[in-house]
Parts: C-alpha cells; sequence; structure tokens
C-alpha cells in the first residue's frame, strides 16, 4: 500500500521524493526518540530508494505502508551529508549507535543494515580492524537513509 501526499503532485522541481516505510499512514511525521539507537541518532527517518522502503514496511507488524513525501531542502539547516560508507561515516554511525547525541538537523548517507552494524559492533570491541571492516562491508548493496532530527527539519517534507 502506497500513501502519496498531494502535495507532491503540486510542487516545484526543486523538491526530492523520499519514502518512508511503516506499517501504518503517516501523515504527519515526528520526531521519534524511543527505542535502541540507530546510525543517525533519534527522529524522522526516509530513502530515496523505494526498495529499501519496501523492506522496511515488510518489516513491520500489521499493515505494510510506503509514505511517501516531497522533500524540498532548506540550505539554512545544519546537515550533515556521507555520500558514501568512510571512516568519518563509521566514527559518526558508531557514536551515535552508542547513545551520544548531535546537534544536525538533517543526517543524510548510508545505512548500516543489520550485516553491517555487526561488522560496526566487532569493529569497536576490537575484534576486527577498520581495514578488515571496509573489506567486509564494501560487498553489500547500496543503502540510503535521510534523517530528520528536528521540527525545523520536519518542515522541509509534505
Amino acid at each position: 500500500m502506497y500513501f502519496f501526499c498531494a502535495a507532491w503532485y503540486s510542487s516545484g522541481m526543486e523538491q526530492q521524493r523520499i519514502f518512508h516505510g511503516s506499517n501504518q499512514v503517516v501523515e504527519k511525521p515526528r520526531i521519534l526518540v524511543q527505542g535502541f539507537y540507530k546510525d543517525f541518532g533519534y527522529g524522522f527517518y526516509c530513502t530515496q530508494l523505494e526498495k529499501q522502503a519496501q523492506r522496511w514496511a515488510l518489516s513491520k507488524h500489521g499493515a505494510h505502508v510506503v509514505n511517501v513525501y516531497a522533500y524540498a531542502p532548506d540550505s539554512s539547516l545544519n546537515v550533515l551529508r556521507f555520500a558514501e560508507m568512510t571512516d568519518a561515516w563509521l566514527d559518526f554511525v558508531a557514536q551515535c549507535r552508542n547513545g551520544t547525541e548531535h546537534s544536525y538537523d538533517i543526517v543524510e548517507g548510508p545505512m548500516a543494515d543489520d550485516t553491517i552494524w555487526d561488522y560496526v559492533e566487532d569493529f569497536l570491541t576490537g575484534a576486527i580492524t577498520r581495514q578488515a571492516f571496509w573489506e567486509l562491508a564494501r560487498f553489500k548493496y547500496p543503502t540510503h537513509q535521510i534523517l530528520f532530527c528536528t521540527e525545523r527539519a520536519l518542515r522541509t517534507i509534505t
């Protein structure tokens, strides 16, 4: 089931289409601060990859809904972008997964799925080296996530 916002069809070309996989229609996204620490911290997670949102939706109990939004980037926000998995990305994910908070409005980049996270944990405990982490992680399929961390950031999506 797909939920499309009407604003997408009437919006300008500057907007990007993003997806959120869930077990419900999410008409008014909100910042969630609960559960386990995630890759980029707490907030509202979306992706540019429709198939990834479908996988997220299928992992939920009950209904499987892919919500579709229009995202209009705002240059006044404090945004951190990782174009690919790098040492800086690995260090940031490790800090966020350990509960360290940050001051970004939006964080965007690759996702550490469960397999990648297992490698991150092995790296953090010293079971594998940074070099071994990269050897293991480089063979995974592409992922993408964009986290809206603040109310100001949420105003960029409709």
